[in-house]
């Protein structure tokens, strides 16, 4: 028998006091003592005006990713965690997504487990970028829904600063240098320091509902291009004259500084290209798969590295016969900085904290990932 599995708790958590737009290339630090080329241009076109950083200006890490993750599941209970104790209500599975955990191993999951001290449970952690932990959603909610778990914890955190701040590209400006090339990032690396935001957001999944406000999961599709699609947006690698992406397994620590490997990467022109295209397809296979109609939708939340995308997403739901009128959108993008595998739990938290959501409303939730090309989307309802 099929279970129904219920979204009955939402927290977030995003470090330190907000950073302007002013004040954050201060905060990161100037790239070879010079103001960025593209800032100003990323800024007006992502409408970005605030983020936070787990950073302070020294450089020095405040909170690890899984301490992200962590304070964000503690926050899950008003009361203290220690109420999941006492209460019977520590989760049978721990999910936690991100782009960039702290180690490459053990994985996330099992380093935020060790963070918030926990009995046994089943520990796992996804990949990727942004749809991290909406993977990690989606394999809580089959569980729950198939009768082999009771209840889970999903959290999905970022820790990106310590990647955007100046000196982690002092090598690479300083052979640009050597070279007699003017030494400045390329824009493929330097956009994303104006866009990326450190937080973590999480929800506990139950097959019974809680005493708050309940939203049911009602399906939940994953689908990947990557076997159409190149690479668009990597961690450690580089690309060479051919096109071919190679690991930073393949090169000298030597190398790795040179060329920036461990920092951001993403190919704008394959970004724009199909980022937008592709979650159309998606959809409009949802559409038929589900029988959807826009004027189900109550509310929709797209998860947009920068608003940049929202009028392509709003003339693209047109071109397929699937217009949601703004109004019926929910972002917190501009406030926020773009914080990936948070993002769309953190949307949820504060919906329900502005007490957004009124029972029987529909919510129909996009996450597209760059990185090969890859979409989530789900369909809510509110008790």
């Amino acid at each position: 028998m099929h279970q129904r599995v219920y979204i009955t708790r939402y927290s977030s958590f995003l470090p330190g006091a907000p950073i302007s737009n002013e004040a954050m290339e201060e905060h990161l630090g100037y790239v070879a003592g010079k103001a960025s080329k593209s800032k100003a241009i990323v800024l007006r076109n992502n409408k970005i005006q605030r983020r936070y950083y787990a950073t302070r200006s020294d450089g020095h890490i405040v909170y690890s990713n899984a301490e992200l993750a962590a304070e964000a599941i503690k926050r899950l209970w008003p009361q203290g965690p220690e109420h999941a104790l006492e209460n019977s209500e520590i989760p049978d599975i721990l999910a936690c997504g991100s782009t960039w955990p702290d180690h490459l191993l053990p994985s996330h999951a099992s380093m935020v487990h060790g963070v918030l001290g926990w009995p046994p449970m089943e520990a796992v952690s996804f990949g990727g970028s942004c749809l991290s932990s909406f993977g990690c959603l989606k394999y809580v909610y089959a569980h729950l829904k198939s009768g082999l778990a009771h209840r889970a914890v999903v959290a999905g955190s970022e820790l990106f600063s310590p990647a955007l701040r100046a000196e982690q590209f002092e090598e690479e400006v300083k052979k640009l240098a050597e070279l007699e090339a003017e030494p400045f990032l390329a824009f493929e690396r330097d956009f994303l320091r104006w866009m990326l935001s450190d937080g973590a957001a999480a929800v506990y999944v139950s097959r019974e509902p809680g005493e708050g406000l309940n939203i049911e999961i009602q399906w939940m599709e994953l689908v990947s291009y990557a076997g159409q699609l190149p690479t668009c947006m990597f961690i450690g690698g580089m690309w060479d004259a051919q096109g071919v992406l190679h690991s930073y397994r393949a090169f000298s620590p030597a190398q790795h500084a040179a060329h920036s490997m461990f920092a951001i990467q993403q190919n704008t022109k394959l970004l724009s290209e199909n980022i937008v295209r592709y979650g159309g397809i998606t959809l409009q296979k949802l559409i038929r798969k589900y029988n959807l109609n826009p004027e189900q939708v109550d509310w929709f939340l797209p998860h947009l590295s920068s608003m940049f995308f929202a009028d392509k997403i709003e003339a693209e739901l047109r071109q397929i016969g699937f217009p949601v009128p703004r109004e019926k959108w929910f972002t917190n993008l501009t406030e926020t900085g773009n914080i990936g595998a948070a993002a769309i739990f953190c949307f949820l938290n504060e919906m329900v904290q502005k007490n957004l959501l009124k029972s029987g409303q529909n919510i129909l939730v996009m996450v597209p990932e760059s990185a090969r090309f890859s979409y989530g989307y789900a369909w809510l309802r509110v008790l």
